[in-house]
């Protein structure tokens, strides 16, 4: 008897409507690329339109459609004319992030509130927009992008884990409330990828990866109709260990951790 969360596999590309958010640079640019090279429809969303046209380039079955995570206004806007009873969306991917490398100490409360709207308040305007059709339908699914930064309180991440955190509750939950209805729920948890948010570090990152190598990893994860898909395993799963460590071990880990 199977159970615990699996979501049906996504197999036929060719088939289907992805939106994209986050998709100008980083994961969610490569992730835009190998769905279109794939034969997957693909609406690539953010901000920089121009960069957007860019990674689309050209493709026939890219639309681009510039958005601002963080308002509410503009994700029905689009989802108006993307995400209809004909033609809805098959998935969308929340990819969409900022981040500051930053001490408890040294947070500021403009930094505090541009991390929150983008990391976790776009991911609720995203799931308004798409989830009640998806539900109304009985299909469809969703990928919300978290970080193994969510797994534990890593030091240096004061604001963007626990955004992070919050993004692992809010898709288990959804997980629970939506599976039975015909929709699928992805949580992706990515170890250290190199991009423009990964670049603010200054320390060793291990087991980094290519925008392309994390892409190729969410692409096998959807196809196989995983709940979570965490990449590298040999990174995550080390953290994973760390999270069920006893409590005391593990602050004494994560304090070593926040040395200088």
């Amino acid at each position: 008897m199977a159970f615990g969360p699996a979501n049906p596999p996504i197999r036929d590309w060719h088939a289907r409507k992805v939106w994209v958010v986050g998709a100008s640079t980083g994961i969610g640019a490569a992730l835009a690329q190998a769905l279109l090279a794939r034969g997957a429809r693909v609406v690539l969303s953010a901000r920089n339109a121009a960069r957007l046209e860019e990674v689309a380039g050209g493709h026939a079955r890219a639309t681009v459609r510039a958005l601002d995570a963080t308002d509410a206004a503009a994700w029905q806007e689009i989802a108006a004319h993307i995400h209809t009873d004909a033609d809805p969306v098959d998935l969308l991917v929340y990819c969409a992030a900022d981040y500051q490398p930053e001490r408890v100490w040294n947070v500021h409360a403009a930094d505090v509130d541009a991390t929150i709207a983008v990391n976790l308040n776009g991911a609720y305007y995203g799931l308004e927009a798409v989830l009640p059709r998806m539900v109304a339908l009985g299909r469809g699914g969703v990928a919300l992008v978290a970080s193994v930064a969510g797994y534990v309180g890593l030091p240096g991440a004061a604001v963007y884990g626990p955004t992070k955190a919050a993004l692992i509750n809010l898709a288990e939950l959804a997980y629970c409330e939506v599976a039975r209805r015909g929709v699928g729920m992805y949580l992706i948890n990515p170890g250290f990828v190199a991009t423009r948010l990964t670049a603010k570090n200054r320390f060793y990152m291990p087991a980094l990866r290519t925008p392309d190598q994390a892409a190729e990893a969410i692409v096998r994860g959807l196809e196989r109709g995983r709940f979570e898909i965490h990449f590298p395993r040999r990174f995550t799963l080390a953290l994973k260990l760390l999270r069920i460590l006893p409590q005391r071990l593990r602050l004494f880990l994560l304090s070593r951790l926040a040395q200088p």
